[in-house]
């Protein structure tokens, strides 16, 4: 299939195939085949065609979505949209995972998976010692939201308990120094990941387990009012919840 996005994105800056290959430096053969053939040039030229056509990489070429050295343009902090969180790829957490080096941030009610599939614990042990801060807000197990929240999805009991399990988890790191861990009763309408300047939005839905809703993959931009959305909201939580004494 041709890349219809590049095509259009070059009419639409009123280029010519010939004038983007010319200012990119290549032949305009090359610059053709990254249509006809969906051909993704190397990092330096997608940056130049992406500043002449005033475009975001990602939206160019979608493949990019997992590229985390993929530059945003300063518009764009949507880099892509999964549609569940099963279907993010497993590289890609484990990959901001451990390219963590000032912050991570996580709201969910259990969030088991973090240490079960992708072995999170050593990993905060070693950044943490290395001045990397983590804060959790988990679920409070006993609390009127998690309880609705089981029912509603089907798994009365399989929630509590997978909170427990992730609380039980995370108090083998808590007492570290730049690790944090709170219980929260509040409604979660978003689990947030933050890894530094990259974001994993899990929306939920009436009746749906986590792993079943659509993930958004944002990236922090200046000025970016997503991201600071989705933190103003990680931070009222954060107030509200209690320092878990498990």
């Amino acid at each position: 299939m041709a890349n219809e996005r590049l095509r259009a994105a070059i009419r639409a800056a009123g280029l010519t195939l010939g004038e983007v290959a010319q200012h990119t430096g290549v032949d305009e053969k090359t610059a053709e085949r990254w249509i006809t053939r969906e051909r993704v040039p190397h990092r330096r030229t997608r940056q130049k065609v992406a500043d002449l056509v005033k475009t975001a990489e990602v939206q160019l070429w979608p493949s990019l979505a997992n590229d985390l050295y993929t530059r945003p343009n300063e518009e764009t902090e949507l880099v892509h949209l999964y549609q569940s969180r099963s279907s993010v790829p497993y590289a890609l957490w484990n990959e901001l995972i451990a390219g963590v080096q000032e912050r991570m941030e996580v709201l969910v009610f259990s969030g088991q998976f973090l240490v079960e599939q992708h072995d999170i614990l050593p990993i905060i042990k070693r950044k943490a010692e290395e001045g990397a801060v983590f804060r959790f807000a988990v679920g409070d197990e006993k609390s009127a939201a998690v309880i609705q929240r089981a029912v509603e999805e089907g798994t009365t009991g399989g929630l509590e308990g997978r909170i427990q399990m992730m609380r039980r988890y995370l108090s083998k790191v808590a007492g570290l120094p730049n690790v944090e861990v709170r219980t929260h009763g509040t409604i979660l309408y978003n689990s947030l990941y933050r890894f530094d300047d990259q974001l994993l939005v899990n929306g939920h839905a009436f009746g749906a387990l986590a792993g079943e809703n659509p993930v958004m993959h944002l990236r922090r931009v200046p000025g970016g009012s997503m991201w600071e959305h989705y933190m103003r909201s990680f931070e009222r939580v954060w107030q509200e919840a209690t320092p878990d004494t498990i």
